[in-house]
């Protein structure tokens, strides 16, 4: 396997930078005996990401997480699993500390219906063990450091 190598500059907070909270989540199911995740794409991004975005004011995390990944995959039948904790680094224009929470969560539900009022997102399910590159490496670094656990979650294992 390649190894990953992180631009540590995003992972350094520097003073000064507003926080800025998100929550999002690896959704999996089975077919045929293998673990597929979902991952978005964009007509602006064609690399792949986890789905995850903002969490409005009075919402908890994961609800947070279910809203996002209903917007930008389409996928609402959404069965929690676990929390998987948070991921911390500059965002994109290094401006802002953004702390992101990812949850785990299993489905049965194939097709998405993506409604992100920003950004038109399509959803695509990939095997586990055939992940395409990803934009951020921290989100291929979650799901394969929760391999066993995303396979134990679909009796995989």
């Amino acid at each position: 396997m390649k190894d990953i190598v992180i631009d540590e500059s995003w992972y350094r907070r520097l003073p000064g930078l507003p926080e800025f909270v998100s929550a999002g989540g690896i959704v999996v199911r089975q077919e045929n005996k293998r673990a597929y995740i979902a991952l978005v794409s964009s007509n602006r991004q064609k690399q792949h990401i986890l789905p995850k975005g903002h969490v409005d004011p009075g919402e908890t995390i994961e609800e947070a997480a279910r809203r996002e990944i209903e917007e930008e995959a389409g996928l609402s039948e959404l069965s929690l699993v676990a929390d998987l904790g948070y991921r911390e680094r500059l965002d994109f224009a290094k401006t802002c500390w953004k702390k992101t929470h990812y949850f785990l969560f299993t489905t049965t539900q194939i097709q998405g219906n993506p409604t992100d009022p920003y950004t038109a997102y399509q959803l695509h399910w990939f095997p586990l063990d055939e992940l395409p590159p990803l934009f951020w490496p921290e989100q291929k670094e979650l799901i394969e450091s929760n391999r066993e656990q995303i396979l134990q979650s679909l009796d995989l294992l």
